[in-house]
């Protein structure tokens, strides 16, 4: 027999506020653009229209798919919708720099889609692993 309760378990994780979820992707997808255009030696301060025109295509899509999620009620914090938000970030970026004239070249498709998951669902992993941690420790035998 288990130790642990028949009734079912509330989220003993609560949910991130919006603003903090989209902030932190928000940061993530400005430095994913500045790191691109430092890897090509391309300005960032000193060409801000340049940057500019590098981050909207990508933060356009990510604010989208986080209004989607919001007005559906749906944790974009957690890992399943935020590998959704990853890949929807990624196909609506690269398709607004496609209609926008921007390049869209198969090695940047690759690198983008790579660096966007490592750090688009990287804090996820770590917040699941903080959560269990967490979580455990609470339902330890004491």
């Amino acid at each position: 027999m288990s130790n642990r309760s028949t009734t079912p378990r509330t989220s003993s994780a609560k949910r991130l506020p919006f603003i903090l979820t989209l902030g932190i992707d928000t940061l993530l997808v400005v430095i994913f653009c500045i790191i691109g255009r430092l890897s090509h030696a391309e300005g960032i301060l000193g060409d801000l229209p340049g940057l500019l025109n590098t981050i909207w295509p990508f933060l356009a899509a990510l604010v989208t798919v986080h209004l989607i999620m919001l007005l559906r009620a749906i944790p974009a914090e957690r890992m399943l919708p935020g590998a959704v938000l990853w890949i929807l970030t990624v196909a609506g970026g690269f398709l607004l720099r496609a209609v926008s004239g921007q390049g869209t070249a198969l090695p940047f498709l690759i690198v983008a889609t790579l660096t966007l998951a490592l750090l688009l669902l990287g804090w996820r992993v770590v917040l699941v692993l903080l959560r269990r941690t967490r979580r455990a420790s609470v339902d330890a035998p004491r």
